[in-house]
């Protein structure tokens, strides 16, 4: 079995709804997982839109940590460094800890990235690093990776 990642709120290359964007709500939808290979020790997650015009895109959430038994992540996840079992959020590029829904400028679609990760380890980050830093940290540790991608226009 491969990794696979998927939400009920939008299916692949779809829009996502704007409940969960700047333009709604602005909550984390729920994600569901499966697939995770042995050996995994934890799961990552970086949600990354790489349509965005500052240099390298634009990272909406890092989470990382969650448990390697963890089957996905609820709706409306909060916005703390911290979770329960461990998990911690990282900064996205605002500089805040958890999700920052998509909020692009008016014209074309972006692309939103959430891309997840089995590891063998569990990272030694503190709360409060970005997604480069998960990504360093990941390098050599990485099990599987997986994708969804959504849409957002406005």
């Amino acid at each position: 079995m491969s990794l696979v990642i998927s939400s009920s709120a939008f299916q692949e290359g779809e829009r996502i709804p704007a409940r969960y964007t700047a333009d709604g709500q602005d909550i984390s939808l729920a994600l569901a997982w499966s697939g995770a290979p042995p050996g995994t020790a934890s799961l990552a997650l970086i949600l990354h839109d790489p349509d965005a015009s500052r240099p390298g895109g634009f990272t909406h959430w890092v989470i990382f940590n969650m448990p390697a038994a963890s089957k996905g992540l609820p709706e409306a996840v909060p916005a703390r460094e911290r979770l329960e079992n461990g998990v911690i959020q990282g900064k996205n590029d605002t500089g805040a800890a958890g999700y920052m829904g998509p909020a692009p400028p008016l014209g074309k679609p972006h692309h939103y990235h959430f891309k997840l990760y089995t590891l063998d380890q569990h990272l030694k980050l503190s709360p409060g690093v970005g997604g480069r830093q998960v990504q360093d940290a990941m390098k050599g540790h990485i099990l599987a990776e997986t994708e969804l991608v959504g849409l957002y226009q406005r």
